[in-house]
């Protein structure tokens, strides 16, 4: 039977660092899939700076995914590289496409030291140079002594790269643009041009460091089977950059390799102007969506529920739309933080699991929960993804017609039986609200699937009812029978 496309990322920021979690994804592999996820996002697998206690963005070596003694350790946070392709075999063993997070902006946590002439750029607009180059002393030789040449002997220096942000002969944090390097023009805008992120970051218009990462990307695949990417901070990378190396991976392995990139920007435009630019090659994280789920739990019934999808990807591109509610960056304490209070949470995934459009995406620690801040699993999690993938199916009604009691229903469809479902939801106050199944479910009464109101709805004679929800509350009516 044909199931929806649903993702979960599978990590949160505060994992305990002890190189097991290759092993825990292994074993919940059956699980995942029978909770009604067809993909799973990895962490980044490779060796960070950081080594052992690396969530995995301070990228120091892609070569070694958990097999050399660098920085400190022979595993990364999660594991070896044996436990990671193991991880990767057994949840395609149980039907789960793999998603590997690519981090391709920046380096750190070098082996050796380069003198180069660099200048100051302003941190608020970094088109704006102090005019004056320096001599500093950039962290920017890369040489990976620990993985001994093994897979590739390439090493970086610092003509492969255009900007750092530490000059270790003053020992001061400055953004430095190298001596005869320009920051991308295709990237996002904020900050004047926001090509640098951080560590040492890449020159995408050395065609020396294209070359090295086409033939990473390729020895990648090759290495570890993977269906697919989520590639980071694309914002921060020529826009240009993903359309060559996706298509060339694509054609030398024959994979389809859906991806979706973050492109952490809550102004539509800019997202639709990345997937124009870059031809449509991934899809996007619906980060605008993010905020209106952030903005809506945090200002209750002050937030007007009616307005909720205005602006979003989902609704200005859904075939290319990511949903999610929070990830590893929003979650408390963490650079990106905008987490989405606990009691809007079932709203909000009834929100990206139950409706047509985008791709849901779950997140770890929502499923899980995270005991590094005592956030519990969000329990109607499951009883959501088993109604996305047995009920919510055939044509799509929206009633979002008040500010605070909104809804939707799902008509249902032949090739899954039982399917069709009617939602209503309040960030205010509990309400009511007339709904339209269709004709094929006239006379049929309707159950709470998540029990939040007690009773039947039974439908008159055109398939219509009057469906109830609570007080900052989320009901999925269900016919009584299939339940």
């Amino acid at each position: 039977m044909k199931q929806q496309k649903t993702l979960i990322q599978y990590f949160e920021w505060y994992l305990p660092e002890d190189a097991a979690h290759w092993r825990r994804a292994s074993s919940d592999a059956e699980h995942l899939a029978a909770l009604g996820y067809t993909g799973v996002w990895l962490p980044p697998a490779y060796k960070g700076a950081g080594g052992i206690k690396d969530v995995g963005y301070g990228v120091y070596d892609l070569y070694d995914l958990g097999e050399f003694d660098q920085k400190g350790s022979v595993p990364t946070k999660y594991g070896t590289r044996e436990e990671y392709l193991n991880a990767i075999h057994t949840l395609q063993g149980a039907g789960l496409e793999v998603l590997g997070d690519m981090v391709l902006n920046h380096r750190m946590g070098a082996d050796r030291r380069e003198a180069v002439m660099a200048e100051r750029c302003l941190e608020t607009d970094r088109e704006q140079g102090s005019g004056v180059e320096e001599r500093i002393m950039a962290w920017t030789r890369f040489t990976f002594p620990g993985r001994g040449g093994r897979y590739s002997g390439f090493h970086w220096n610092h003509t492969h790269f255009n900007g750092v942000d530490w000059d270790d002969q003053e020992k001061k944090s400055h953004i430095w643009r190298l001596n005869g390097k320009e920051w991308e023009d295709e990237v996002d805008q904020e900050n004047g041009n926001f090509d640098y992120l951080m560590g040492a970051n890449l020159d995408m218009a050395n065609p020396d460091v294209i070359a090295e990462l086409d033939r990473w990307g390729l020895w990648y695949l090759q290495t570890t089977g993977l269906d697919g990417f989520r590639l980071d901070a694309v914002k921060h990378i020529r826009f240009t950059f993903f359309t060559h190396w996706l298509e060339q991976l694509r054609r030398k392995t024959g994979k389809e390799l859906w991806s979706v990139g973050e492109y952490w920007q809550a102004d539509i435009l800019a997202l639709t102007n990345f997937l124009d630019r870059s031809g449509n090659i991934m899809c996007l994280f619906d980060v605008p969506l993010h905020f209106k789920l952030a903005q809506a739990a945090e200002n209750k019934g002050g937030f007007d529920m009616r307005t909720l999808f205005q602006g979003t990807l989902v609704d200005a591109r859904p075939q290319r739309a990511v949903t999610f509610v929070d990830n590893h960056d929003t979650q408390i304490g963490q650079a990106l933080q905008s987490w989405v209070k606990e009691w809007f949470k079932p709203l909000a995934y009834a929100l990206i699991l139950l409706r047509q459009d985008g791709v849901p995406c779950v997140f770890y620690g929502d499923q899980y929960g995270i005991p590094h801040d005592g956030i519990q699993p969000v329990k109607e999690l499951e009883v959501l993804l088993r109604a996305r993938q047995e009920r919510a199916w055939g044509e799509q009604t929206d009633y979002f017609d008040h500010q605070n009691v909104v809804g939707w229903v799902r008509s249902g469809d032949e090739e899954h039986p039982g399917s069709g479902l009617a939602v209503l939801l309040s960030n205010g106050d509990g309400g009511e609200k007339s709904m339209c199944m269709g004709v094929q479910f006239a006379g049929r009464s309707f159950v709470d699937l998540l029990g939040s109101q007690e009773g039947e709805v039974t439908l008159d004679k055109s398939g219509c009812g009057v469906f109830r929800c609570g007080s900052g509350s989320v009901s999925v009516w269900v016919p009584k029978e299939t339940v």
